[in-house]
């Protein structure tokens, strides 16, 4: 089952793209066109919908928040087919240039995103009539980097919000990090927050704010419980309400509660307590 849809926010445009193998899609993905401008590019498995949905639209830059395949997957082939030079942070260069690995889910949820060439960001990206400004996120990646647009009071985010009580981190996402990163974008003014998964085209800055509150104080009850002499097994358990078995089971383990305990946990403790 496929999901397209196209969505106006003012100035705006959107498209939400879902891919299911059987049945509804267990994800689906946002990518924006402003002025010229592809915010993300859409999962590789929508590719053969791409051609008509930019049809007789300029498309000349690319911006990726982060390299993930559900965000780049289709960077390539817009490349290809618009002349579209694509950017991104410079420690997603040598990931896109040479290609990534992604586990089995990740392939047959979204496909995998092919090998281009990535330039890196500018200080800022004008199109005549809009202003972007970069601002780098890590916490779900590395790369993991958002664009503002101060005069609109836009945040096109990526994957830094995603909701405001999140039950499940990927193996690599870092909790102090993404603290970290809200605290650097709620510094700023906007409101309309475009989410690579969920926007919120009013009160975003709100959005964040209660997902930055829910974070910290997770991460302090982690914390305190390691200080107390908590495993990560039982920290786990005690915190844990069991929502993550699902997505635990299908991404076979990459994402689930458990990741969320680990990034949280003191490194010295963390290393007795978690195999």
């Amino acid at each position: 089952m496929h999901i397209i849809r196209e969505l106006h926010f003012g100035e705006v445009n959107a498209w939400e793209l879902g891919f299911g193998p059987v049945g509804r899609p267990v994800i689906t993905v946002y990518f924006y066109y402003i002025d010229g401008i592809l915010i993300d590019s859409g999962q590789s498995h929508m590719r053969k919908h791409i051609a008509s949905l930019l049809k007789g639209r300029k498309c000349k830059t690319v911006l990726l928040t982060h390299h993930h395949e559900d965000h780049s997957g289709n960077a390539a082939l817009i490349s290809r087919t618009h002349g579209a030079k694509i950017f991104g942070h410079p420690s997603m260069i040598k990931k896109m240039n040479r290609g990534f690995k992604i586990l089995p889910y990740q392939r047959l949820v979204f496909g995998r995103a092919e090998h281009t060439e990535v330039h890196i960001l500018p200080a800022f990206i004008e199109t005549g009539r809009f202003t972007l400004i970069p601002v780098h996120t890590p916490g779900h990646s590395k790369d993991h980097t958002v664009f503002l647009e101060k005069e609109n009071g836009w945040l096109f985010s990526g994957d830094l919000y995603i909701g405001e009580r999140i039950k499940f981190f990927r193996a690599d996402e870092k909790m102090k990090d993404q603290i970290d990163s809200l605290k650097k974008i709620l510094v700023y003014d906007f409101d309309a927050l475009f989410c690579g998964h969920r926007p919120c085209p009013k009160n975003g800055k709100t959005h964040l704010e209660r997902k930055l509150a829910h974070l910290e104080d997770l991460y302090g009850t982690i914390r305190a419980l390691t200080l107390k002499g908590y495993t990560g097994k039982e920290i786990i358990r005690k915190l844990g309400d069991g929502r993550d078995r699902k997505i635990k089971w299908i991404t076979m383990g990459n994402a689930s509660f458990a990741n969320m305990v680990r990034s949280a946990m003191l490194p010295e403790i963390k290393q007795r307590s978690l195999p």
